[in-house]
């Protein structure tokens, strides 16, 4: 027998050998209660999310695609931690693996929204390799003509599961996308983060479905299309329960802040607080410009709040230094 890694077997492609949608729809009919959790789980972390204010919505998104990329890159064999990703975001460079990290910037791109999935090209920013940051591996999968042709089997193969529900659509894509060999065999960033776009079809406020530390048991797995359905359905369920668990910790947080700072009058301390709260990491600079205070206020109140155990200095640097709502 022929491993899915062959290309060609009696005619046909790796991919259409071994792919049959009929079964994804099979696995689909029989896990429609896990379905249903999965989307209410959804809806409530959508509309959490929609709640915030503009600043605070996009701080979410960044706050969640931080975690997704951690787990993504420790799945992948290349750990990272989400505050070095940011920092290096933000240009503080934090000295870890480079070519993780490029890659990491290209997924907190695309799950902030840059690129259109549609453009699959484009998406894993193959007409800049440094964009990918996968130099060393661009080899591994097809180029050229070979690559369009491989995107083509990939959409041709995806229109025939286009019916599933987008959470569930999910774990037959990552399929396809390896039977393809759109991605090399060792980065599963790249299919994850494609599909975790896709998930979040007909989201507004989300720009991306989670899986976070639970994707690691499915974004490479195994065994039958209703065994892959189930646990992925599993894992974006609890990776959801997370995502509301960590919007609620930085709401718990911004009341605590805001209850501890009482005694300062005037309005400063409350800017503050809500910035932090809006964004995952923040600069005196980008303090200054959110909150609408001088520098010198931005400093005296993230040192005060430091004090406090409120706010966390990542860099330990006396330039560029990098703040965090603590707690």
């Amino acid at each position: 027998m022929p491993s899915a890694s062959d290309t060609e077997y009696h005619g046909k492609s790796a991919a259409h050998q071994f792919f049959d949608a009929s079964e994804w729809f099979s696995a689909q009919a029989g896990l429609t209660a896990d379905l249903a959790r999965a989307a209410f789980a959804l809806g409530r972390l959508e509309g959490a999310v929609a709640a915030l204010e503009p600043e605070a919505q996009a701080g979410a998104n960044r706050r969640l695609a931080l975690i997704e990329v951690e787990a993504m890159l420790w799945a992948q064999g290349t750990p990272l931690r989400r505050e070095d990703i940011g920092r290096d975001l933000m240009e503080a460079r934090a000295g870890a693996d480079l070519e993780a990290m490029r890659l990491a910037r290209w997924g907190i791109r695309r799950l902030e929204g840059q690129g259109d999935p549609r453009d699959l090209r484009g998406f894993l920013g193959l007409h800049r390799a440094e964009v990918s940051g996968l130099d060393e591996l661009l080899a591994t999968r097809p180029t050229g003509r070979d690559f369009d042709a491989a995107v083509g089997e990939f959409r041709e193969l995806a229109g025939q599961v286009a019916g599933l529900a987008p959470l569930v659509r999910a774990a037959a894509l990552r399929v396809l996308w390896r039977l393809c060999g759109l991605s090399a065999p060792e980065v599963l960033a790249e299919p994850a983060t494609w599909t975790a776009r896709d998930m979040a079809e007909g989201c507004e406020a989300l720009r991306f479905v989670p899986l976070g530390r639970h994707g690691r048991g499915v974004w490479v797995d195994g065994g039958s299309p209703a065994e892959r359905m189930a646990r992925h359905l599993a894992a974006v369920t609890a990776a959801i329960m997370d995502a509301r668990h960590e919007l609620a910790r930085v709401a718990e947080w911004q009341a605590r802040a805001l209850e501890a700072m009482a005694g300062v009058k005037g309005e400063n301390a409350g800017r503050v607080i809500r910035a932090l709260a809006a964004h995952p990491l923040l600069s005196a600079a980008m303090l200054e410009d959110s909150a609408g205070i001088s520098r010198d206020t931005a400093e005296r109140m993230l040192s005060r709040m430091k004090a406090l155990g409120l706010a966390r200095e990542i860099t330990g640097g006396r330039r560029f230094r990098l703040w965090m709502a603590a707690g």
